[in-house]
Order: structure tokens, then C-alpha cells, then sequence
């Protein structure tokens, strides 16, 4: 159930053409390494969120954003676009699985060691087995 939603958050990224033209790259799984500015789809936290008669999950997720450069402008953008992304998702995501909602949490900007830049973009997704 995860591995489908960790697929499509990717898809989601690769398919936002105004985000991913400004990607050098998406990622499943974090490089050893890649030009910036790059985005990493990073693992759920997943929780039952099943119903009587329907399996479903709750889940947190999360899409890094990682550049470089001395002032995180540029970085900002790209965690509005990948929102964007978030929101467009289908919500059919296929092996009988379903959003049923997809909330913002949160965004955050933080300046990491070697002095890049990475953005955490986090959202709640509620899914239904149907």
C-alpha cells in the first residue's frame, strides 16, 4: 500500500511539468549523488486509517527539495510548485487504492551543513482500499 502511494508521489513530481522542468531530477530513494536542484520523494509514516468494511492508511509524507546557493529564493518556488504537484495527484492510484483527502501540513526551509539549502514540503494523505 505504501510502495503504491511512494510511486505515485513520484509520478506526481515527474508529471508537473512546471516543477520538473526546473528539477535536474526526481528521486525514490536518496542519491549518492546529483546536481541541484533535485527533489527526494522520502519514506511514509503510515497509520491504519481502515474502515469497517474498507482497509485504508494514513499517511505523512514528505518531499525534500534540496539546492544550493547562498540565499534559498529559488527554493521557495520549488516548494510552492511541488504543492502544486501534491494537489494534482490523481486520485485513483491504482491495486483498488483511492485518496480520500490529501492535506498541507507543512513547509519548512532549512540551511544544512556544507551550506546548502533543502525544503521539506509534508502532507496528510488519507487512502481507501475499495
Amino acid at each position: 500500500m505504501s510502495a503504491v502511494l511512494h510511486g505515485a508521489l513520484v509520478a506526481a513530481l515527474n508529471d508537473h511539468a512546471p516543477l520538473r522542468s526546473r528539477l535536474t531530477a526526481v528521486f525514490a530513494a536518496p542519491p549518492v549523488r546529483s546536481a541541484m536542484p533535485y527533489a527526494l520523494v522520502t519514506e511514509s509514516v503510515v497509520a491504519d486509517w481502515s474502515t469497517k468494511d474498507q482497509p485504508g492508511i494514513e499517511a505523512r509524507v514528505a518531499i525534500e527539495l534540496h539546492d544550493g546557493g547562498e540565499v534559498p529564493g529559488r527554493l521557495r518556488g520549488l516548494a510552492e510548485a511541488a504543492g502544486a504537484a501534491l494537489a494534482a495527484m490523481p486520485r485513483e492510484l491504482g491495486e483498488g487504492w483511492r485518496v480520500a483527502s490529501l492535506v498541507p501540513v507543512r513547509t519548512r526551509v532549512v540551511r544544512v551543513r556544507g551550506g546548502d539549502w533543502v525544503a521539506v514540503v509534508e502532507a496528510r494523505v488519507r487512502m481507501l482500499r475499495g
